[in-house]
């Protein structure tokens, strides 16, 4: 019972202290705890280093006349890392899916599936109503009377787009036509004008829309995931016949783990992102309380608002869940790509928060593709300041560079956290489930205890013998 008690799910509690028997091993020495603590973070550990090391020789050659040329040959490292992160996009995102789908059962998969998508739900429209706030709060728009101008936009207006065309282009992408061409083309409408002249002989003409389907350039991701969850249902539904492709699927998952280039192409990245900016101070003093506004909105709802769901869901320390996922953190500021940071948040949240790889690997594509509280909380913001903004110059480009970074970080730190709360509900049903089982061995166990007790089965059997013995003796007289 001693041995029973000291574990919980199959596991030892790591928080209880050792017995001091004499019997026992001698304590493990410092250097050698040091030594194994250092090597199960090392990817985190080394991620710092690299942001560190990458700001500071960013700062040192940004003191150094560049030409543009050499600009490029700073962050190439960093390019080639963002490269073999969008190769291995597709194939993750397909693998992972497919591997998660076919290792849940069915119900689960759709009652997993409506908790994550009604935390993401709820945190985005958290995270837009923070922008909004503190955009009315800060305003960062307000102070002139002159109509905006944004440079680096063009003036051509394009048609715009039905809201009954956008629809049905979203339901026509969820099905399409070929998968290979979904790896790197969607379907969008487009419209073309059509003149028709009257024809009651006067000049009157008229101008009709028609609309016309065009394959623009962009994965269709969308398509992709929903093939994914289907096929890794089917899988299962075969049994014996689909463990095959499963085992495949689940080992093709594994060998797009194997992350050692990353802290090298991050601090090139950081570095190569620091020499290309330019007058970021005159960039500041223009837009200052504009990008403040969106920076402070993206602290608030990143370190407090899902922190605090996060605690008061699990009642777990939401800062030490953060500080395991700190590489994708780093990756999500240097890449600003959700679906680039996929790799490292799944290695993340599953070695260092404990997460379930059927869990991570069916939510976390998802959340890449669906979750965008910082897209939200930003696109509220500038709402907000381009109708404010009077008389300012606003550089489109620059301060969607600057920001768009952390509403990666934002995005990626949601899907993180979805995952683990995810994971808490798993573990909770589990417990629920296990002691009801437990409850009704017990109940078995009252039942069928008065049948076979001997407790109550000898006076019995005692009675029985005295009866005999005084009928010998009745018999006898």
């Amino acid at each position: 019972m001693a041995e029973e008690a000291k574990v919980s799910n199959g596991e030892p509690h790591l928080d209880e202290p050792p017995a001091s028997d004499g019997n026992q091993g001698n304590p493990e020495p410092l250097s050698r705890r040091v030594k194994r603590i250092v090597m199960a973070n090392l990817l985190v550990i080394l991620t710092v280093a690299g942001v560190i090391v990458g700001v500071f020789i960013g700062l040192g050659v940004r003191n150094v006349e560049l030409t543009r040329t050499q600009m490029i040959y700073v962050g190439f490292p960093g390019e080639l890392l963002i490269r073999l992160l969008k190769m291995i996009i597709i194939p993750l995102v397909v693998c992972s899916l497919v591997s998660g789908a076919a290792s849940i059962d069915p119900k689960a998969l759709g009652k997993l599936g409506g908790w994550a998508m009604l935390f993401f739900l709820v945190t985005t429209l958290i995270a837009s109503s923070i922008g909004v706030v503190m955009a009315f709060i800060i305003a960062p728009g307000s102070g002139s009377i002159a109509k905006p101008q944004v440079q680096g936009m063009g003036d051509d207006m394009p048609v715009p787009k039905e809201v009954i065309d956008s629809f049905l282009d979203l339901i026509r992408n969820i099905f399409p036509s070929n998968l290979v061409s979904a790896a790197f083309q969607s379907y969008a409408t487009s419209y073309k004008l059509v003149s028709r002249n009257g024809t009651d002989g006067n000049l009157n003409f008229t101008v009709e829309k028609v609309p016309f389907g065009v394959d623009q350039d962009g994965m269709n991701i969308l398509g992709l995931v929903v093939f994914a969850i289907v096929f890794g249902v089917a899988l299962r539904k075969l049994g014996e016949e689909g463990e095959i492709l499963i085992k495949f699927f689940n080992s093709f998952n594994e060998a797009t783990m194997v992350l050692v280039y990353a802290p090298i192409g991050i601090m090139f990245l950081v570095a190569g992102k620091i020499v290309e900016m330019e007058e970021v101070g005159k960039l500041f003093a223009s837009l200052g309380k504009y990008i403040a506004c969106c920076v402070i909105g993206h602290a608030i709802h990143g370190l407090l608002v899902l922190p605090a769901i996060y605690f008061i869901v699990t009642r777990k320390n939401p800062y030490t869940f953060l500080w395991g996922i700190f590489t994708a953190l780093a990756t999500a500021f240097g890449t600003s790509s959700s679906s680039a940071t996929l790799p490292l948040m799944m290695k993340c949240v599953e070695e260092n928060n404990g997460v379930s790889k059927h869990i991570s690997r069916f939510i976390l594509p998802i959340g890449a593709t669906v979750n965008m509280d910082g897209a939200a909380l930003f696109q509220c913001v500038a709402a907000v300041f381009i109708a404010q903004l009077n008389n300012t110059s606003l550089n489109f480009i620059q301060v969607i560079t600057i920001l768009d970074r952390t509403c990666t970080v934002l995005n990626v730190e949601g899907d993180a956290f979805g995952a683990g709360l995810l994971q808490n509900f798993v573990d909770r049903t589990a417990k629920r489930e296990a002691a009801a089982a437990a409850s009704a061995e017990l109940t078995e166990v009252r039942l069928d205890g008065p049948e076979h007790s001997p407790l109550i089965d000898k006076p019995a059997e005692s009675d029985g013998g005295k009866k005999s013995q005084s009928g010998e003796t009745e018999s006898s007289m």
